[in-house]
C-alpha cells in the first residue's frame, strides 16, 4: 500500500459547488476509482488559501495502469469537465500535472 498527497487551488467563487458536488461524488466515479485500486480518499479545504488537499491510498501493483484507466473513463471525464474549471493548478506543478504531488515526509502508525 502506498499513500499517495496532492495539493491544488480551488476558486473561491466555486468552493460552495464544489463541497456541494463531493457531498454526493457520482457513484460511477467512486467504482472507477476502487477498480484503480484507489481507497481511503479524502480531501481537504483550507481557507482563506483555497487551498485542497486530497490523500488516498494505492493498493495495486501498477499505478501508472491504473491511473491510466481513471483517466480514460468517460464518467471521470465528464466529472473533471465539472470540477476541473474550479480548481486551480499551482504554478509550481510539474509538467502534465494537475494536482501537484507531494513528498510523505512523516507517518505514525
Amino acid at each position: 500500500m502506498k499513500r499517495m498527497g496532492m495539493v491544488i487551488g480551488v476558486k473561491a467563487a466555486d468552493i460552495a459547488e464544489y463541497k456541494r458536488l463531493h457531498a454526493n461524488v457520482w457513484p460511477a466515479i467512486l467504482d472507477r476509482l476502487g477498480k484503480s485500486n484507489i481507497t481511503n480518499y479524502s480531501i481537504f479545504l483550507r481557507e482563506p488559501e483555497n487551498l485542497m488537499f486530497a490523500y488516498w491510498e494505492y493498493i495495486g501493483d501498477d499505478f501508472d495502469t491504473d491511473n491510466q484507466a481513471i483517466a480514460e473513463d468517460p464518467k471521470t471525464k465528464e466529472w473533471w469537465n465539472i470540477c476541473g474549471p474550479m480548481q486551480v493548478p499551482l504554478t509550481t506543478r510539474a509538467e502534465g500535472e494537475w494536482w501537484a504531488p507531494m513528498e510523505e515526509v512523516f507517518h505514525l502508525q
